[in-house]
């Protein structure tokens, strides 16, 4: 057994108003398995369940909101958080998450992939000060300068002054879909992100889902472009973010990173995806994530670059 490797739709879902033809696109590079993105717009439903039915492609996971509120024709996955405060925001990120777990459960795929919100300030976000100093000087490590990490102790503890009652509403949300998605078989793949200010905190993926318990509906989706980009700017170590979190992992988003840029094909950029493969496991799942700007061509290179890893981990 080996994991499987899909590629997302965030590739080419916006060239396309027919989900058939999207799907069937994907197949013809090579691909069995696809990710459904959060820039899955209603128009293309019914030729993806075509699709589906007819055999012609599998669905590996979905990515939250799938498909989009009614409405919206672009990606939008934090249009509505877990985190909100507003009852008005909870009840639609309430809504239209049953509704992605509900299809993504008609699909026949088992994981969803989640954003667990933010941290809002009412004036200024204090990594700005930051990474406007990062970004003065080319030269400064991030992990020896001194001053840097001064400025960010200063500005994590400032999110963490302000962070309870955002975190506290993410885990209530959770637990409100709690029973569907027991239910409709589907785990939640919540996925480290990008943003200082985005949760959880990097830190504290173990801890919540050790208070999560037996039984939970919620695991780990390592982003490896989210995860390098905080490693750049001295946030975390990515081997050690993934030792941390291997026992809990789902699945990856794989794409590489080159001059602070994510989403690029893999092997042009500066990710050790070697070092990665060591976290895979059998029953993970391995999603291509790619800029829609990404080549055919790239997009090959890039399945069989991970596809070698694969066969060397796992055998031919």
């Amino acid at each position: 057994m080996k994991p499987t490797l899909a590629l997302s739709s965030c590739w080419n879902s916006f060239r396309h108003s027919d989900g058939y033809e999207m799907l069937a696109e994907i197949k013809s590079m090579g691909f069995e398995y696809a990710e459904l993105s959060h820039g899955t717009r209603i128009v293309l439903v019914p030729g993806i369940l075509k699709a589906v039915e007819e055999g012609l492609i599998k669905i590996s996971s979905t990515h939250n909101f799938c498909p989009l509120p009614t409405g919206i024709n672009h990606s939008a996955p934090n249009l509505f958080e877990p985190s909100a405060r507003s009852a008005e925001e909870h009840d639609q990120w309430l809504r239209h998450t049953k509704r992605s777990i509900e299809f993504t459960a008609q699909l026949g795929a088992k994981v969803m992939v989640t954003h667990l919100g933010s941290v809002h300030f009412f004036w200024r976000n204090p990594m700005r000060k930051v990474s406007r100093y990062l970004a003065g000087d080319s030269k400064i490590n991030p992990a020896t300068d001194e001053t840097y990490r001064k400025m960010l102790t200063k500005a994590g503890d400032k999110l963490r002054t302000r962070m309870p009652p955002y975190w506290e509403q993410v885990k209530s949300s959770l637990d409100e879909v709690k029973a569907l998605a027991n239910e409709k078989g589907v785990m939640l793949g919540c996925e480290n992100r990008e943003k200082f200010q985005e949760l959880p905190v990097d830190d504290d993926f173990p801890s919540f889902f050790e208070g999560l318990g037996e039984g939970t509906h919620c695991g780990y989706w390592h982003d490896t472009g989210h995860a390098e980009l905080k490693a750049e700017m001295g946030l975390l170590n990515h081997r050690e973010h993934l030792e941390k979190n291997v026992d809990r992992l789902l699945g990856f988003h794989l794409h590489d990173v080159a001059e602070g840029d994510d989403h690029q094909p893999v092997g042009y950029g500066q990710i050790d995806f070697k070092m990665i493969s060591e976290f895979w496991r059998p029953e993970h799942r391995l999603t291509l994530e790619l800029s829609p700007r990404t080549t055919p061509q790239h997009v090959l290179q890039s399945r069989d670059r991970i596809t070698g890893l694969i066969n060397q981990r796992f055998g031919d």
